[in-house]
């Protein structure tokens, strides 16, 4: 058994990242057994709250048509002031992964899809994982070599080598960037961190002087791109964000805005990361949610009509109404 990397703590995880880790967590601990909480902690990025967390997700936890005897056990006792974690019962998670055809072909079409981008992935990793794949495939490797996948154009392969570059030599870049919520473009020295895929498009990740925070770019929304002589100088503290829970991660920070949806708008609240969700009466929602560019809220409001509406704070729903407004007179229907 390979011992895991050990990994810097994170602050918090997405259930996603939760389960991945305890795949991980699992045969390991039964391969070492009484391993303290804190060498767990340590080899695996996280508090040892968040190990004990994890590990008591899996209480009553097994495979379909198992008796109660049969569940994983996990067990968590002091030896020498210390707590050490035992598991019994998960026999099944020591095997190794045997992935159904059908999902070896999807895996294989999405490393194809990564090796595509431009410049920003070890290709021969990539290619060697991809051949062990197709052998082990066989003739349904063919139905993925019959997927096509366009990732980008010939400009973001031109930004993109240029972002290459300048995490490679830790340089610090200039962007003229468009920004579609304000549909401006800005200027701003960006210190990159990593270039990511994220819905089959390609983001600059990295810590943005103009805004003061870590922010993502759209390569395809970049308009110039100019590698700087300066070193770049990411704050310690940093850390690449999770993007399992999506793009779009609201800050405690961002402005409180409150949302009375009809029945009709329930479908907001699937699309848009949201605080809390009331049901009305009326079979509606009031939503509340954290906006960092009111622009955005205002085109969402007036996208509804008479579907949902701002309650609060009261100064944006004026603003949604005078916006309404104006829009209509545009038009002469005022």
């Amino acid at each position: 058994m390979t011992t895991p990397q050990r990994r810097r703590p994170r602050r918090s995880d997405s259930a996603p990242a939760q389960v991945a880790r305890l795949l991980s967590m699992l045969p390991y601990l039964r391969s070492h057994p009484s391993t303290p909480v804190s060498e767990v902690a340590r080899l695996f990025g996280v508090s040892e709250r968040q190990v004990i967390r994890d590990l008591q997700v899996l209480w009553f936890s097994g495979l379909p048509g198992l008796q109660m005897g049969d569940y994983i056990e996990v067990d968590m006792e002091a030896v020498e002031g210390e707590g050490v974690i035992n598991v019994a019962n998960a026999d099944y998670l020591a095997r190794p992964l045997r992935l159904r055809t059908d999902e070896a072909v999807a895996l294989i079409v999405a490393l194809r899809t990564l090796a595509s981008v431009p410049g920003s992935f070890d290709r021969g990793a990539i290619e060697r994982a991809v051949a062990k794949l197709e052998d082990a495939a066989g003739e349904m490797a063919e139905q993925a070599a019959s997927v096509q996948v366009k990732v980008d154009g010939d400009a973001v392969a031109e930004v993109a080598a240029t972002v290459r570059a300048a995490l490679d030599d830790q340089r610090r870049l200039h962007l003229s960037y468009w920004v579609p919520a304000r549909d401006e473009a800005t200027e701003r020295d960006v210190d990159p961190m990593r270039l990511v895929v994220v819905d089959g498009r390609l983001y600059l990740e990295g810590w943005c002087h103009r805004a003061g925070a870590v922010r993502l770019f759209r390569l395809d929304r970049v308009l110039g791109i100019h590698l700087l002589d300066t070193p770049a100088q990411i704050p310690t503290d940093v850390r690449p964000r999770d993007l399992d829970a999506g793009l779009f991660q609201p800050s405690p920070d961002d402005e409180l805005v409150t949302i009375e949806l009809t029945t009709a708008g329930r479908w907001v609240a699937d699309y848009y990361p949201h605080e809390s969700a009331e049901e009305l009466a009326d079979g509606g929602l009031r939503l509340r949610l954290r906006a960092r560019d009111r622009q955005w809220v205002r085109r969402l409001a007036l996208r509804l009509g008479d579907s949902g509406r701002i309650v609060d704070p009261p100064d944006l729903s004026a603003e949604v109404t005078a916006s309404a407004r104006e829009a209509l007179a545009a038009y002469g229907l005022q």
